[in-house]
């Protein structure tokens, strides 16, 4: 095959990522020391937003200055994602009913996004492995390792410390890979149909 052709695999790769090495000031200590884990690549973390269908959101909010309602927002208005809500303290968010638990949903959710304090993580794994979720993400800010480790034994793909909204706006050319506003109005097509 020649330089100027590509395979169906090629054409939906997203750009190679930097690693941030060439950013790094010289003899900087890393900034996060304690983090061991490793997560999904960025081609990974697309193929996996490709691949889902459905999302459910734990600790969904009904106050608009909340992350989670930003993303819910976001979830809802620009996807074609079935989006579930899950909270224990509400009954409707932005017109969509919210349930309990996870356990009360009417679907399997694909990807289970989770807006909980770092304590809460491990038990939500667990609720994502009894849901029979393919995926546990957790929000921009939230890294706990056992979260992760409870969550890929069971063999869920796990996200740790980015935001779902910020990753799929992203992949479709919304944001630059900094995670702002290209501000950038093109022909171009976008990478996926979601």
């Amino acid at each position: 095959m020649s330089e100027t052709q590509t395979t169906a695999a090629d054409s939906c790769a997203v750009p190679a990522e930097s690693d941030g090495v060439a950013c790094a000031l010289p003899g900087a200590p890393a900034a996060h020391p304690e983090r061991t884990w490793v997560g999904p690549s960025q081609q990974e973390r697309f193929g996996l937003l490709r691949r889902a269908k459905s999302i459910a959101i734990v600790g969904a909010s009904n106050n608009p200055a909340r992350a989670s309602y930003f993303v819910t927002t976001y979830l809802l208005s620009s996807t074609s994602y079935d989006v579930y809500l899950v909270n224990p303290r509400e009954t409707e968010i932005l017109g969509q009913p919210v349930y309990a638990s996870l356990s009360g949903l009417p679907v399997v959710p694909d990807i289970v996004d989770v807006f909980r304090r770092h304590d809460d993580l491990p038990g939500v794994a667990q609720e994502a492995i009894d849901a029979g979720a393919q995926t546990l993400w957790l929000q921009l800010g939230s890294w706990n390792e056992d979260a992760a480790a409870v969550a890929e034994a069971a063999g869920l793909s796990v996200v740790m410390d980015r935001c779902i909204k910020i990753e799929h706006a992203r992949f479709h050319g919304g944001l630059h890979l900094a995670g702002f506003d290209t501000g950038v109005i093109s022909s171009r097509r976008q990478l996926l149909a979601r």
